[in-house]
């Protein structure tokens, strides 16, 4: 009886050892991974929101930089990830949607390999240009491309990005000849930009915002339906004589399939709690990046409904991988 006794009371702690393990998470490092080289909106909006999140967690939250192959390497890492909570995706509707959509040999469906954490912001696109061209608005960008022998070469952070959509379907709505130029992320584009490498690009707000303030780049119209609130002096593309032009993009946050519900949950309350702080939403808000906070649920069933959108789009604009 005592020999079963003892065999019992040293049992119990092993017993309880999965349950205890559970309570404990995070119990060491979490990696945010950005599928795009660092300097772009969805690097900005990770490191803004990697601070306090570490603060509310109470363990470091690490970014890394993961880009390649439209951002199908960052992102197959985490699909591959054990399902624990400490590796996520910051996830865009480039890589999420786009990307996913031209590449059926990726092997796995966003949708069902990737579970909805929180939707964090709204990144507009914008068409910017580089100003020694000396043009200041659409109108003045068509009559240079019409007028252009092999008209003009567009860069964009990747093959299937939102801002390689903006541009193709900018070229199918006015019957421009235009050539798409890919790069790793937003970053090597706003470089090359600048430097006169390529004429025009379509980017993300945040990733210009600077340039654009200093001179070194000019920005002539936004790719959403509406002007942004938060740079209502920008006009839109639709609105400069290129009817029915819209192009939108997001930044959330997601984990491998199977990640236990509870550490989802925790997850999005805390990056929730961290959003609606005065400093992260004035921080984002300064990057031209607006707030739209979803919990799990709504993330997974947004994600499927800009599935159901974009898919014919990219289908009429024969989008395929350089």
């Amino acid at each position: 009886m005592k020999r079963r006794l003892l065999l019992g009371a040293m049992a119990a702690p092993v017993l309880a050892t999965p349950a205890l393990a559970q309570e404990a998470w995070p119990a060491r490092p979490i990696t945010l991974v950005v599928p795009w080289a660092p300097g772009g909106s969805n690097d900005s909006v990770a490191r803004i929101l990697a601070q306090p999140l570490a603060e509310r967690l109470g363990q470091s939250v690490v970014v890394e930089n993961r880009p390649g192959g439209g951002g199908s390497i960052g992102m197959g890492q985490i699909v591959r990830a054990r399902p624990d909570g400490y590796q996520l995706l910051v996830s865009s509707a480039s890589n999420h949607v786009f990307h996913a959509l031209v590449s059926p040999e990726l092997g796995y469906d966003t949708r069902d390999a990737l579970a909805g954490v929180a939707m964090w912001v709204d990144v507009p696109n914008v068409l910017a240009v580089n100003p020694g061209l000396g043009i200041t608005n659409v109108q003045e960008l068509l009559a240079r491309i019409r007028a252009t022998r092999g008209g003009f070469s567009f860069g964009s952070s990747g093959t299937a990005s939102s801002n390689h959509l903006a541009g193709e379907l900018f070229r199918m709505l006015t019957g421009t000849e235009l050539t798409h130029v890919p790069y790793r992320g937003g970053g090597p584009v706003a470089t090359d930009l600048i430097a006169g490498t390529i004429p025009m690009a379509f980017m993300n707000l945040p990733t210009v915002v600077g340039p654009a303030a200093g001179g070194r780049i000019r920005i002539i119209g936004v790719c959403t339906g509406e002007r942004v609130r938060i740079r209502p002096d920008i006009p839109t593309v639709a609105e400069q004589g290129v009817p029915n032009y819209a192009v939108r993009s997001w930044t959330g946050l997601f984990a491998p399939r199977g990640t236990p519900k509870a550490v989802i949950d925790r997850l999005s309350a805390e990056t929730r709690a961290a959003m609606e702080s005065p400093a992260v939403t004035a921080r984002l808000n300064d990057q031209a990046m607006d707030t739209i906070y979803m919990d799990p649920a709504r993330t997974d069933a947004f994600v499927r409904e800009e599935f159901d959108r974009w898919g014919p789009v990219v289908r009429a604009a024969r989008v395929t991988l350089d």
